[in-house]
This record gives structure tokens, C-alpha cells and sequence, in this order.
């Protein structure tokens, strides 16, 4: 009993310290972190030499995953760096592709991909202590974490929380610093770039972007001139003429009327540039044209790369049309549609916030068994501010059959939502008997700007039988800003 008394005692003496900065403040970089990947190029991240093995495979397939990962196919190139992580074994280069395997999990965005990243970041610290890699990693684990707390993980947002406070002192000249890096960093990108194009035998020529900024003022003066010149644009199939080519993509696209919709189905089917084909598809919903949704139904039948069929549903979500939100909704509910496809589906049935489309995501909730589909239609339920789906929310959280995790999130989401009342919020703790549950109400009242949540926190704090959960509760009340918690702190470290 003594001792829970003194380490409570020590946890309101360092929620003092650290003070509410920590819920403010923003993670600076770990001293030794250069800039992570997410600011640069493919070409120009190499800050740390790559630990070649003496495995003519091993360092083939890296090269592969790094290539993959410059493309933007972050689950393809995460599962290469497993691969190669696994056959290196010790080696220094298994570090290193656990870091980048980390790295393109946190891309990719999902929440079992954010799980993972931390896995391997976990096994990079514990394996690769000495790694090159290791001042990235510390800072990609940050980053990793704070997408997590944003979601809802109490867990991540108090290791977010505590590194902020910890490195508020430093973070004016880490922030400074980090600027010089990046300025640095991004000249170094553009020469890369540069240099990429004269490997591939393409001059540089500084008059592309003259030419598309010329084209653009032309295209709002005067469209039936300047589409004639972008149809030529786009009918060269060289490769130097790619970038260009992407952006006449998206200047045809702002026409939006029938003769755009020709181009850029014409583009989608014939240019032998993979990235100048998928911003024609992404750029179809803006216009108007039936045969747009025809087109982007075929792609999401036939289609197997999932950059392009990820572009596909988002631009149907763009089209204004009903039949674009009858295919949307039913890719939500296809049992044999990719699984991304339908959780980008359900995320954008959640953005345009009808009821219609609401009650069909919670019937599609009782129904469905992946659990990132479950998040993805927790989440978009949690888009519409409607009363009855709050209600739902906190239904959800109740439901002692759902996993654990989806409770957790209907938790958060529900605590975030105008249409939860504290009172609402106020009498789960009690009626919870799981303690992670417990952890996550306590968590949702420290993310509600309300008098009454700081009450429910002391509450706890001073009362609750755990011990745990009443530091958890001190934890929480040391990032606030109101005058109750800072005088109950010095009164508990006073006793």
C-alpha cells in the first residue's frame, strides 16, 4: 500500500514537471534523426549508406522494395523488406529493412499497417541497437504513434505526450535545424530528379512549366483554343514527355464537359505512362460525364494495381451523380472487392453524410468481419453529427461481443462527436468492467474541451480502487490547463 502511495505520489510529481506542453506540443525530431523519407525523393534519401550483404538476391530484392516504395506501393515494398529482413538474418542490412519496411507500413496508413510498423520498429531497437538507421527510426516511431493517438490509442498518446514534454526545451532549434535540413535536402531531391531524367536520356527543359502555366491562363480565356494544343500534348508517347503529359492531364480535367471526358478517357486507354494514366482516371470525376462513371466501373472490374483502383473510387466519390454513389455503395458491401477498395469506399460514403448512406454502413457493420472494415465504418459513421449516430457510437462501445479494439474506437470517436454529451460519457466508466475499456474513457475525457471531463478525471484520481487507472487519471490531468487539476497535483504531491 505504501508503495502504490509513492508511485502515485511520483507520477503527480512528474505530471507537474512536465506541465500541459506535452498535450500541445508537437514531437521534435530525435537529436540525431535526419528528415524522414516522407520529405524526400526516392533519389535523395540516402543520408545513411546502405549496408550491402554479400547475398546477390538479398540486395536485389532490396533494390526491388526501395523501387516500389519510390512508386508509392507501400504493402508491396513492406512485404520485400520482410523478405529480405528474414533471409539476412543478423546482418546490418536486415536493419536497415526493417526500418524502411516500417516506414512504408506507416505510409500505407491502415491501422494493422501502423500496428506492424511499430513491430518492426520494436525489433529494429531490440536486434539493430547500433543501426544506421536507429535516429530515423526513433523519430518514424513518433510519427507512427501520433497517427495512432490520433485514432484513438491512449497507449501511443501518452508516449506522444511524454516525448513532447521531454523535448519541449530543445524544440525552437530542433525546429530550425529541421528547416535547414529540409531546405538542403529539397535542392539535393531536385538535382536527383534532375539527374534521373538525363540517365533516362531526357534533357531538362525549364519551359515545361512556362508552357503549362501558359496553357492554364489560355484555358481560362479561351478553352476552345487551348484543348486543341493539350490533345497534342498528350498524344506523344516519349518518355520524356511524361511530366508534361501529367500535368495537361489535370488542365484538361478542369474543363469538366464531354470533350474532357473524351481526352481523359482516351488517356486512361492508350498512354503507355502508368502515372499519366492514373491521374486521368483520378481526374474522370470531375467531370461531367455519364460515360466517366461507365469507365470507371470497367477499371474497378478489371483493374488489379491498387494505386489505380484506389484513383477509381475516389473519383466515382467525386462525380455528382447518382449512379456513381449507387456503384460506391455497392463496392462498400461486394464480398470479393479488394478489401482496400472497400474500405475506401466506406470511407467515402462517410464524407458526403447522408442518412441514407449512414444506415447502410451500420448494416453493413453487423455483417462485415474484417476489422479494418469495422474501423473504416466506425469512423465514417463518426463523420455525420447526427444524433442517432452518436447513439450508435456509444452502442458499439457497450457491446460486450465486439473485439475489444472496435469498442476502444467507438469510445474515441464517440467522445470526439458534438452529439455525446458528458453525461453520456460521464456514466460509461462505471458501467465498464473491462480495465483497457476503462483506460479508454479516461483517455476520451482528457481529449474533451469540458469542465465536467476534468471533474470525472479528479474523480478517478482521487477515488477510483485501481491503482492504475487513477495514474493513468493523474497522467491526463497533468496535461491539462485548468487551475483544478494543477492544484490537486501540488495537493497530492504535498501529502
Amino acid at each position: 500500500m505504501m508503495f502504490t502511495q509513492l508511485f502515485v505520489r511520483g507520477i503527480a510529481v512528474a505530471a507537474l514537471v512536465l506541465g500541459p506542453s506535452a498535450a500541445h506540443a508537437q514531437p521534435a525530431a530525435a537529436p540525431r534523426a535526419r528528415m524522414l523519407p516522407s520529405e524526400r525523393t526516392g533519389a535523395a534519401a540516402t543520408a545513411h549508406s546502405i549496408p550491402w550483404s554479400n547475398d546477390q538476391v538479398s540486395d536485389s530484392v532490396y533494390r526491388l522494395a526501395r523501387e516500389r516504395l519510390n512508386r508509392g506501393q507501400y504493402k508491396q515494398a513492406a512485404d520485400l523488406f520482410l523478405s529480405v529482413a528474414q533471409r539476412v538474418g543478423a546482418k546490418p542490412l536486415a536493419g536497415d529493412a526493417l526500418y524502411w519496411r516500417a516506414y512504408a507500413l506507416y505510409r500505407d496508413g491502415g491501422a494493422t499497417s501502423l500496428t506492424s510498423a511499430l513491430g518492426s520498429l520494436d525489433r529494429l531497437s531490440r536486434d539493430f541497437p547500433s543501426a544506421a538507421s536507429i535516429g530515423d527510426a526513433n523519430a518514424l516511431r513518433m510519427r507512427v504513434c501520433g497517427e495512432l493517438a490520433r485514432r484513438g490509442d491512449a497507449q501511443c498518446a501518452e508516449q506522444v505526450a511524454e516525448s513532447a514534454a521531454g523535448r519541449a526545451a530543445s524544440a525552437a532549434s530542433a525546429s530550425a535545424s529541421s528547416v535547414a535540413r529540409a531546405r538542403s535536402e529539397s535542392r539535393a531531391a531536385a538535382r536527383a530528379r534532375g539527374q534521373s531524367a538525363q540517365e533516362q536520356g531526357c534533357p531538362q527543359d525549364d519551359d515545361d512549366d512556362e508552357r503549362i502555366a501558359a496553357l492554364n491562363a489560355l484555358l481560362q480565356m479561351d478553352a476552345e483554343r487551348a484543348l486543341p494544343i493539350l490533345e497534342r500534348v498528350l498524344v506523344r508517347r516519349d518518355k520524356c514527355s511524361a511530366a508534361l503529359r501529367r500535368k495537361a492531364v489535370f488542365l484538361v480535367s478542369q474543363k469538366g464537359d464531354a470533350r474532357a471526358a473524351d481526352i481523359l478517357m482516351g488517356v486512361v486507354r492508350s498512354d503507355p505512362d502508368a502515372e499519366v494514366r492514373e491521374q486521368a482516371v483520378f481526374w474522370l470525376g470531375q467531370t461531367r460525364d455519364e460515360r466517366a462513371v461507365d469507365m470507371l466501373q470497367e477499371i474497378l472490374q478489371k483493374e488489379t494495381d491498387s494505386d489505380v483502383l484506389d484513383k477509381a473510387v475516389f473519383a466515382l466519390s467525386q462525380h455528382r451523380s447518382e449512379r456513381a454513389a449507387a456503384i460506391l455503395r455497392d463496392l462498400a458491401q461486394r464480398d470479393v472487392a479488394p478489401l482496400k477498395v472497400r474500405e475506401q469506399a466506406i470511407f467515402w460514403l462517410g464524407q458526403q453524410r447522408n442518412s441514407d448512406n449512414a444506415a447502410l454502413l451500420k448494416s453493413l457493420y453487423a455483417r462485415v468481419k474484417e476489422e479494418a472494415l469495422k474501423e473504416k465504418i466506425i469512423f465514417s459513421i463518426s463523420q455525420n453529427r447526427a444524433a442517432d449516430n452518436a447513439r450508435w457510437l456509444l452502442d458499439v462501445a457497450m457491446d460486450g461481443k465486439e473485439p475489444v479494439e472496435m469498442r476502444k474506437k467507438a469510445l474515441f470517436w464517440a467522445g470526439q462527436s458534438r452529439g455525446v454529451s458528458m453525461d453520456d460519457l460521464g456514466a460509461m466508466f462505471a458501467r465498464l468492467d473491462d480495465r483497457e475499456l476503462k483506460e479508454q474513457v479516461i483517455f476520451v475525457y482528457s481529449q474533451r474541451r469540458d469542465p465536467a471531463a476534468i471533474d470525472k478525471l479528479l474523480e478517478i484520481a482521487r477515488s477510483d480502487k485501481d491503482a492504475e487507472l487513477r495514474k493513468k487519471a493523474i497522467f491526463w490531468l497533468g496535461q491539462s490547463r485548468d487551475p483544478r487539476a494543477l492544484k490537486f497535483l501540488e495537493e497530492l504531491v504535498g501529502r
